[in-house]
């Protein structure tokens, strides 16, 4: 289902060998289905199922790094963590985020440096969890665009001056900025009632 197959998988699987990564193939179909199946459902929403089928990949790979004494190495990159896109305990879910620190641009140029192919580079972003599905078209607004608003509000501009400092209309970057405040859960601890002296998430930090 979604975008595992074909194309993708192949460039997957030619720059998995080039950089010497064992690339093991997992069909998560079936255990969808068996999902829906105990529930009593039939192909549910669209994005509901879609989360489901992150949720399982990430039950996959823990399962792995678990029995392998590993850890996950989450794949999501600064723009994504920004606007929430990702499934919450799905591919949001994962020990590591070596590209969390930089926007979805700053990833392409990084990968255009490192010699990753120019087709992959270049590839339309899409989570694959449906067919037709596009992280822009989700979005409502192109990563290039989505990127200058974002740092406009990282450093502390208002919707104004970024409006005018990147061209990007007032109508995305208000867009933009609602994404971000709905998303804040997605980048926070479960919140938790306070009752001791110190309460984790609040006043007792790590």
């Amino acid at each position: 289902e979604g975008s595992a197959k074909g194309a993708d998988f192949r460039d997957a699987s030619e720059w998995a060998k080039a950089l010497g990564i064992d690339l093991r193939r997992h069909d998560i179909a079936p255990l969808v289905r068996a999902f829906e199946r105990s529930l009593g459902i039939k192909r549910g929403d669209r994005v509901a199922r879609g989360n489901v089928k992150a949720r399982i990949r990430m039950i996959l790979l823990y399962y792995i790094a678990n029995t392998q004494g590993r850890i996950v190495m989450g794949t999501g990159n600064k723009s994504e963590l920004a606007v929430g896109y990702s499934t919450k305990f799905g591919d949001g879910g994962a020990d590591f985020l070596p590209i969390g620190d930089l926007y979805k641009t700053q990833v392409r140029e990084m990968a255009s440096f490192l010699g990753v192919p120019k087709r992959i580079v270049e590839k339309v972003p899409t989570a694959g969890l449906w067919k037709g599905q596009t992280d822009e078209g989700e979005l409502g607004i192109r990563y290039r665009e989505l990127d200058r608003v974002l740092l406009g509000i990282e450093i502390h501009l208002t919707p104004e001056e970024i409006a005018a400092q990147t061209g990007v209309s007032i109508r995305k970057v208000r867009h933009v900025e609602d994404l971000v405040s709905r998303s804040a859960h997605k980048r926070k601890a479960p919140l938790i009632p306070k009752v001791g002296i110190r309460t984790f998430g609040l006043d007792w930090r790590e």
